[in-house]
């Protein structure tokens, strides 16, 4: 009889993740569906809703044949769905879109730490409903005119390679910088079109927050997104590029909260970390230094506001405790 290998260390941290991160959009998708009335916006959040939910029951399946105790996540009273609409249409698959973007990512990483076929399945299963809805949001938002295209340029004609280091500047105010590479372009326009997001959801939720301290936190976070879009924009000012990216409010005057503040500040944590993740690419990958410098600062920047936000959640017990090793040192301390 073939024995089943436990599920190690790895596999249940990643699990755990990633219910947490399912129960939410859940609960933001259930608003959003009772909110819309474009019925193919319905429909792209109502066939993730289901799929999403298959993924968590089967999650919950394996916490159970384990023993494990799995996160409490978010529930039905972290939202509520009858609160008056809180953004405009085109919101909803925009950020569900943002979303997904977050979602490859984090599966990537988490299939390289899974062993066990049931778990590595699951993965694997959310890995192409999450392509299949990212193309489906894309198309439906291209078609409604909502997302706009990055920059167009001219094809490349030959192939070639960087032959002075003059190639990498960018610091001296007295020596020309090179226009923006298509690599660097990308990364720019993507920092924008993110940001806006970003900006619009923090907006509404600094409108509804009650707490102080949460209205506070979301504020900065918009003035934090405005910054970073200013930076961005000036870098394509520079070399002459026409802003692209859509812009404008989508938040209407609700100050009703749809949601629960834990689910709204869980919700800013997973951005920020893919806005790390987003600005160290950026970094990595700008050849000219000064794109470099921006990218690593704007890094700094989301970190600390990130830090700020967990120490928030933790003040306030919204920041579910991750499972963790043995404390033996303790363990053996007690016993003397």
């Amino acid at each position: 009889m073939k024995v089943k290998n436990p599920i190690s260390s790895s596999e249940l941290g990643t699990l755990w993740l990633t219910y947490q991160e399912k129960t939410l959009i859940l609960r933001m998708l259930e608003y959003f569906m009772k909110k819309a009335n474009d019925q193919e916006a319905i429909n792209i959040m109502g066939g993730l809703w289901q799929e999403l939910n298959h993924f968590v029951k089967q999650m919950e399946g394996i916490f159970e044949k384990e023993g494990i105790v799995y996160p409490q996540g978010f529930k039905k009273e972290d939202v509520n769905i009858d609160a008056p609409k809180l953004y405009d249409n085109g919101f909803d698959i925009m950020f569900l879109r943002i979303l997904k973007e977050v979602s490859m990512g984090m599966y990537t990483i988490n299939m390289s730490m899974a062993y066990r076929e049931d778990v590595m399945s699951i993965y694997e299963g959310l890995t192409s409903v999450t392509q299949k809805v990212y193309k489906l949001a894309t198309h439906y938002l291209l078609n409604k005119g909502i997302l706009t295209l990055p920059p167009k340029v001219m094809m490349p004609k030959t192939t070639g390679f960087i032959k002075e280091k003059s190639y990498l500047n960018g610091f001296n105010p007295f020596s020309e910088k090179r226009v923006l590479n298509d690599i660097e372009l990308g990364t720019v326009h993507h920092g924008i079109e993110v940001n806006n997001i970003g900006m619009q959801l923090v907006t509404g939720f600094s409108q509804c927050a009650e707490e102080k301290e949460v209205k506070q936190f979301f504020v900065k976070g918009k003035d934090l997104a405005q910054k970073q879009i200013k930076i961005y924009e000036e870098i394509l000012h520079e070399c002459d590029i026409q802003l692209s990216s859509t812009t404008g409010s989508t938040v209407t005057d609700s100050t009703t909260a749809p949601f629960s503040p834990k689910l709204m500040m869980y919700c800013v944590y997973l951005l920020n970390g893919f806005g790390l993740v987003g600005s160290s690419f950026g970094a990595f990958f700008s050849l000219r230094k000064d794109l470099t410098l921006k990218n690593t600062l704007i890094a700094k920047d989301i970190y600390l506001y990130a830090n700020e936000g967990i120490k928030l959640m933790i003040k306030n017990g919204w920041m579910e405790e991750p499972p963790q090793v043995e404390d033996r040192i303790n363990m053996i301390k007690k016993k003397k």
